[in-house]
This record gives C-alpha cells, structure tokens and sequence, in this order.
C-alpha cells in the first residue's frame, strides 16, 4: 500500500514583491501538476484531492493574490493572477507544468494554456464559469463580510469580471494546443451547457460529468481522482 506524501507549506517572492503561499505533496522529482484554486479559497482547498496526486507527481497548490498566505494586492484582474502563476513556477525553476484550475483558477488556467502554450503541458478545467456574462448577474459586495479571510476587493473585481467578461476570451479555447480535461458537476450551479460548448471549442479536449456540484474535488475527491489522474498520466508522465 502506498504511503501518502507529507504536505508541506512554503511562501515565495515572485516580482514586484508579492508573496505567494503554497502546499506542496510529493516527489520533488516528479512531473509537476499546479493546482489553483477558486474564488474565496485557497490552498488548503486542495486538502483531500491534493495527498491522491501527490502520489503520483510534484504537486504544487497556490494561493491567489489576496487569498490565504498570499499578499492582498491593488489588481486583481484575472490576467495578474495568471502572471502570479508564471512568476511563481520561474520562482521554482518549473519550465512547464499541468495545470489544473477549479472555477476562478479555471479561468486564470484557461487563460494560462492559451497566451503561453509552452508552460502548460496538460490542463484540467473543473467546472470553469465560461467566459461569458452571468445569468442572473453575480451580487457585487460593498465591503467584507464579517471574519472574511479573503481580500474582499479580490472578491468585487473578479464577480465585475463575471458580469462582464472580455468576449474575446471565448475565442481563446481555439488557441489551447494542450491536451485538455474538462470536469463538470451536473449538480452545479454553473450552466453545464455553456461548460460543454467552451469544451467543443478547444482542439484536444474531452469532457465529463460528475454526480456533484460546483466543487468536485473537494465534494467527491475519489472520482475526481478516477478521471483526473489517469488523464495527467496519459498527458505528461
């Protein structure tokens, strides 16, 4: 039976003075899979699938700017997250990774594959809002919520984006040359339809569904697992 890798949390310094927190699971040695969180989360939301990949391959899990051990910051545009991500995989001597992105790290992952193809080796888009307005359109916080932990500024600016996206963004997933996993939640509050037309756009993709909601790795790891895993292997071992 094999033994679970340690978890271990670090911070780093990329450019301009930000730092990131991180949890990182298994072989230093290992091909690298990035983890990225969603909107309001961090690392640690990566705790129950995390451990199963890090048997496997080099798992790094960031937190967002202005999420968990991550800096607060003055921009929190979808761009500067993606930027974080490739400040803080020169920050670890990783050239290229698979990247795997739950919902708002979905979008920064999408973002990642299509405007610097030779960083990302394999991507994994769990239930990624697609670029396009929201129906009913998201409700914009006028300030934190009581014992709020995330920067509630990071929260405003991304739910503006989700309101209004870029529609050139759209065009992006014909840009992806990775091979792509996209994992939908049949049970999620996300249009799956939508989830379903991006994923017909991107030329390797394929796509599957699960019996859960917006959170699928954290609400059925096991299965997340069963599809995620055996996908990376194909792609990059």
């Amino acid at each position: 039976m094999s033994i679970a890798p340690a978890v271990v949390r670090r911070q780093l310094t990329i450019s301009g003075g930000l730092t990131l927190g991180y949890r990182e699971w298994g072989r230093p040695d290992g091909p690298v899979v990035i983890l990225l969180h969603g909107l309001g989360s961090d690392a640690d939301d990566w705790a129950l699938a995390g451990p199963g990949l890090g048997r496997r391959f080099r798992v790094i899990a960031l937190d967002a700017r202005g999420h968990g051990q991550s800096n607060w910051a003055d921009s929190y545009e979808l761009t500067s997250l993606r930027d974080d991500v490739l400040a803080a995989m020169d920050a670890l001597g990783v050239v290229a990774a698979a990247v795997v992105g739950h919902s708002m790290g979905g979008v920064v992952a999408y973002l990642l594959a299509a405007t610097h193809p030779d960083r990302v080796r394999a991507l994994v888009l769990e239930d990624m809002p697609a670029p396009v307005p929201a129906d009913p359109p998201r409700e914009i916080p006028e300030g934190p919520e009581p014992g709020e932990m995330t920067d509630w500024e990071a929260v405003a600016a991304l739910r503006v984006w989700r309101n209004d996206p870029d529609p050139i963004w759209w065009d992006y997933a014909a840009e992806i040359s990775a091979q792509t996993l996209v994992v939908g939640g049949d049970r999620s509050d996300l249009p799956q339809d939508r989830l379903a037309e991006l994923a017909a756009l991107i030329p390797r993709s394929s796509l599957t569904s699960l019996d859960t909601g917006h959170c699928v790795h954290a609400e059925r790891p096991g299965e997340f697992l069963s599809v995620v895993t055996p996908f990376l292997d194909g792609a990059i071992r």
